[in-house]
């Protein structure tokens, strides 16, 4: 197997046969360095890689995130397609912005509560214990909230997004090949992300629901762009919102027709209660009084 060093950089950059003094230059002033299937499986010492921008090491054997305490200049780390089980060690990166760690070995989403900038992160299709979905350590999320713009979770198991609420700065959600199912849940999570502009979700259950994409597009009506990669369209957008506006209307008449019943069907009760209650007094009457007050009072009920 490799290790990264500043050997490897070197030898990869055609720097080998310069002198030392040469290549520290080299590495100092580097801002982009891909080593990208190299078959490497540890990050070795890099430190006078300091003004790195941008590193590429997908496609590798890497198994642990380490030895990145130089890389606090780094905006953009790829390590997709390795064979990292667990996010670590990524508190010394506080520019990072893009982060993309698919097709590794992670079931927690975690140690990213020090990472404050992160704009994206990638962590779609994760190699996974039978029958287990990724999950989410609130910690991170919570640290993410503000920043967070771009997550992609597919093929990941996942079956909720509740979770992922708290993110309210979210403006395109990549969920594609999960296990989503329930309308009215999304519709919840939904009215929390305010600037969700871009949604995906194809391969999910709940693409099979009937109307699933109008309802969708009419919860985020005059927010979303595009859905399931396809653009919603602003004439079906209009078409949609009047649908609302006419199916809210027609409700709220509903609902005041209802009202009106209901008090029609209270006053009826009351009245026939009051009749019955009148009569019963009349009765009792008429057993307890001579037949002249009984005269009297069935005259009085006579003018009633």
């Amino acid at each position: 197997m490799v290790r990264l060093t500043m050997d490897l950089i070197a030898k990869n950059a055609g720097h080998k046969n310069r002198s030392e003094e040469d290549f520290g230059q080299y590495v100092q002033k580097l801002t982009h360095l891909n080593l990208s299937d190299k078959n490497i499986d540890s990050i070795g010492d890099l430190s006078f890689c300091k003004n790195l921008r941008v590193l590429y090491l997908y496609d590798n054997q890497i198994n642990q995130i380490q030895n990145l305490d130089f890389a606090s200049n780094i905006t953009h780390l790829y390590l997709q397609n390795n064979r990292i089980s667990s996010i670590e060690n990524l508190s010394p990166l506080k520019k990072l912005e893009k982060l993309y760690l698919g097709g590794n070995y992670i079931t927690v989403v975690e140690g990213l509560d020090k990472v404050g900038e992160l704009r994206e992160l990638h962590i779609e299709s994760q190699h996974l214990p039978p029958g287990e979905k990724l999950l989410f350590d609130p910690v991170s999320l919570n640290s993410l909230a503000k920043s967070l713009s771009v997550l992609n979770i597919s093929n990941n198991n996942i079956d909720e997004l509740e979770e992922l609420a708290v993110l309210e700065n979210l403006s395109y959600l990549k969920a594609v090949d999960n296990r989503l199912k329930h309308m009215k849940d999304l519709e919840g999570v939904l009215k929390k992300w305010t600037k969700l502009r871009r949604i995906d979700l194809t391969g999910n259950p709940i693409c099979q629901k009937p109307k699933y994409k109008d309802r969708i597009i009419v919860q985020k009506c005059s927010l979303a762009e595009s859905l399931d990669g396809k653009e919603i369209q602003e004439m079906e957008r209009r078409f949609l919102m009047n649908w609302k506006a006419s199916r809210a209307a027609r409700k709220k008449s509903n609902e005041r027709k209802t009202d009106e019943q209901a008090a029609n069907v209270e006053f009826c009760k009351q009245t026939n209660q009051l009749l019955h209650a009148y009569l019963k007094l009349t009765e009792i009457i008429k057993l307890h009084t001579s037949p002249k007050i009984v005269g009297v009072c069935s005259l009085f009920g006579s003018h009633m």
